[in-house]
């Protein structure tokens, strides 16, 4: 399946993603000929949201990234990084506090376990008067979640702000869980009103796992957040694809095979295919209530393929529409 061709009308209508940007700093070994027994970092831009924002700018989807950015020397490299890729930077604000940083140390499997450093840092200090200005005017969607939905003090606004957005745009909610960062009873208190503003909510498996009783199967999970006003649900789960439910409609898609590098990102650029091709469908807007199955099958298939293509590289690097062909 391919996403679809976007409808003339709705085409140049923004998709808007909102959250922190990081510093993805990668641990590289010692080199065994010098004697020294440092290690070595890469550090490469990062984020959850902003690495969504790059991989739907690179699909071709009009993508504008609503974000504190530090004028520190991370800072420049997000900056740069998202505007060589297409994002639109008009709404992003230039912060004093510094940026946000994650050690990454990857096992063999391409599993990151990371260490933050987060405190103070420019991505969670969203006052509502500045979110007010960065999400004005026409969009098609506002993509958020991470840890700006729920870090002091800007969590609390931006929650507040999906509900406003909610009267003119689709609401997509990725809680994206990081444990050592954030208490996961944070995420179960707050996902009831997620969901209540939310027409789309994206889990990973793991994030459920934090968030549901043990043994709980997507389908069960789903039919809770249904409940609680999330319209469309979807799960992903690694190799084994992707699950949805559409107001208790079930889909499964299967992932595609890939040599994985690292998983770094991939959730995130799954998101962006995701939404690319609901964009193309001209799904994104309102309520979904033009969504069909058939779209979001196409969806999921082309949101697998991307995710299968960053999970090929080192990295959240992910691929231009054209390498896509």
């Amino acid at each position: 399946m391919t996403a679809p061709v976007p409808a003339a009308d709705d085409a140049a209508v923004p998709v808007a993603v909102l959250g922190e940007c990081v510093a993805d700093a990668f641990v590289r070994p010692p080199a065994t000929d010098t004697g020294t027994p440092a290690v070595g970092l890469d550090v490469l831009p990062g984020g959850g949201p902003a690495n969504t924002a790059v991989a739907l700018a690179r699909l071709g989807t009009p993508t504008r990234f609503l974000g504190r950015i530090s004028g520190d020397v991370f800072g420049r490299l997000f900056r740069d990084h998202l505007g060589r890729s297409g994002v639109d930077l008009s709404r992003t604000l230039t912060a004093r506090e510094p940026s946000t940083l994650a050690v990454a140390d990857v096992d063999e499997e391409g599993r990151a376990d990371y260490s933050f450093h987060a405190e103070n840092t420019a991505d969670f200090q969203w006052t509502p008067r500045e979110l007010t200005t960065a999400s004005d005017g026409p969009l098609s969607c506002l993509h958020t979640g991470s840890l700006a939905l729920v870090r002091p003090p800007g969590g609390e606004a931006i929650e507040a702000l999906l509900t406003d957005v909610r009267e003119r745009a689709t609401v997509s909610v990725d809680p994206n869980i990081r444990p050592l960062l954030v208490d996961p009873g944070v995420y179960r208190g707050a996902l009831p009103r997620w969901c209540a503003a939310a027409d789309i909510l994206r889990l990973s498996d793991d994030d459920l796992a934090h968030l549901a009783p043990e043994g709980t199967t997507p389908e069960q999970a789903a039919d809770t957040f249904h409940a609680d006003g999330a319209r469309l649900v979807v799960v992903t789960l690694g190799a084994d694809g992707v699950f949805a439910s559409l107001d208790g409609e079930r889909l499964h898609v299967p992932a595609p095979s890939v040599d994985v590098v690292d998983s770094v990102g991939a959730g995130d650029s799954f998101m962006a295919g995701f939404l690319h091709s609901l964009h193309g469908a001209g799904a994104l807007g309102g309520r979904l209530d033009t969504l069909t199955a058939e779209h979001l099958a196409a969806a999921l298939d082309f949101g697998t393929r991307v995710a299968a293509a960053v999970c090929a590289v080192r990295g959240a690097n992910p691929p231009w529409a054209g390498e896509l062909q």
